[in-house]
C-alpha cells in the first residue's frame, strides 16, 4: 500500500502537525512519498526524510504559494494518480481538512478526519475517530480502493527515525478553473510561537479582571516560551486580540501542556482545550466546573499564584 502525505508550511518551514502526519504514515509500514507545494527551502525539505518519508515531490509554481483550496485539492489528487497511493494522509486543520475533502471527491475516496490512531487492517480498513469535540469515538470502515485520513493533532508522536528522502521536483499544469476564488488579503496572528502550533499555551479568563493586570500571564508565558490564549468572554471585551481566542468558536489548540488561568470551564472553552496532552487549571473558586477536566489544579489566586510560578520556572532555567 502507497501513502502520500501533503505536507503543510507556514513561513517557509514545515509544520509540526505534517510531521505527526509523515510518521503516522511511517508507522503504517508502507512507502511514504510526501508532497510539498509552493516556495520552501532545501534543507526544509530534506528534513521530511527524518521523519520517514521516501521520496518528497516539491511543486514549485507561484500561484501556489497561497493555499487555494480547490488549486492545492487537484495537485494532490494528480500526484495520488501518478504516485499510484492508496491512501492520502494529511493533518486535521483549517487548511489540511477541506483539502482532504475535496480529494475525496476528486478521487472517489473514502474520507475520515479527526482520526487519532493507525488504521486497523485485521478486517477490512477501520479508522477510529474522535467525535462530539472528543468525548467519543467512532469505529469507521473505509471501503473504497482510495482513502484519504485526516489525522487530529497529537494522535501521532513526531519522530526521527533517520534516513533521508529523494527531492523530486514535481510539475502539474494548473488549471485556470481552480483560481476562480483568489485571497486579496492575508491577516495573520502575531506573536512569537502561534496557538496551532504551541507545545505550550496560557491562557486567560475574566479572573485576569482587566487587560491592565495581563502582565502577569505573559510573564508565565515568556518563561515557558509558551503562546498566549484567552476565553472567549475576554477577546468579546477586546482585553486581548481574537486570534488568542481558544475555544469551539475560536482557535481549537492541542498542546503538551494548556495552562489555564481565571477561566471557570464552559463547555464551549473545553471543546477547544481537549485534545491537550495536560491541562492545569489556577483558579480561586474551589468549584470551577474546569477542575472537573483538569489533570493538575490549583486553588489561589492568580495574582499571587503566577508570579511565583514565573519565578521557579526562571529559577528551574
Amino acid at each position: 500500500m502507497s501513502v502520500l502525505v501533503f505536507v503543510e508550511t507556514g513561513e517557509g518551514k514545515i509544520r509540526k502537525s505534517s510531521l505527526e502526519a509523515i510518521t503516522y504514515a511511517h508507522l503504517m509500514g508502507s512507502g511514504v512519498t510526501a508532497i510539498v507545494l509552493g516556495a520552501v527551502a532545501q534543507p526544509e525539505l530534506e528534513s521530511l526524510g527524518k521523519y520517514g518519508a521516501q521520496k518528497v515531490l516539491h511543486v514549485v509554481d507561484s500561484k501556489l504559494d497561497q493555499p487555494v483550496i480547490q488549486a492545492y485539492a487537484s495537485v494532490i489528487t494528480k500526484a495520488m494518480q501518478d504516485e499510484g497511493a492508496d491512501v492520502l494522509v494529511l493533518a486535521n486543520s483549517s487548511l489540511g481538512t477541506p483539502v482532504a475533502a475535496k480529494v475525496a471527491v476528486k478521487a472517489n475516496a473514502s474520507f475520515a478526519s479527526n482520526v487519532v490512531e493507525l488504521p486497523s487492517t485485521s478486517s477490512g480498513f477501520v479508522v477510529k475517530r474522535s467525535i462530539y469535540t472528543g468525548k467519543a469515538f467512532s469505529f469507521v470502515e473505509l471501503k473504497n480502493q482510495k482513502k484519504v485520513i485526516a489525522l487530529k493533532k497529537n494522535a501521532a508522536e513526531a519522530k526521527e527515525v533517520g534516513g533521508g528522502a529523494q527531492i523530486v521536483p514535481y510539475a502539474v499544469a494548473l488549471n485556470d478553473a481552480d483560481f476562480s476564488t483568489k485571497i486579496m488579503s492575508t491577516e495573520k496572528a502575531t506573536g512569537d510561537i502561534l496557538l496551532p502550533e504551541a507545545e505550550i499555551v496560557v491562557s486567560g479568563g475574566r479572573g485576569m479582571k482587566g487587560p491592565e493586570h495581563w502582565g502577569i500571564l505573559l510573564d508565565l508565558a515568556k518563561a515557558l516560551h509558551a503562546a498566549t490564549g484567552c476565553s472567549k468572554p475576554v477577546s468579546d471585551l477586546n482585553w486581548r486580540p481574537h486570534h488568542e481566542h481558544v475555544g469551539q468558536t475560536g482557535v481549537k489548540v492541542a498542546p503538551q501542556l494548556y495552562i489555564a488561568i481565571g477561566i471557570s470551564g464552559a463547555i464551549q472553552h473545553l471543546a477547544g482545550v481537549n485534545s491537550s496532552k495536560c491541562i492545569v487549571v489556577i483558579n480561586k473558586d474551589p468549584d470551577a466546573p474546569f477542575f472537573k477536566a483538569a489533570d493538575y489544579g490549583i486553588v489561589g489566586d492568580a495574582f499571587d499564584v503566577l508570579p511565583k510560578l514565573t519565578a521557579a520556572v526562571n529559577a528551574m532555567r
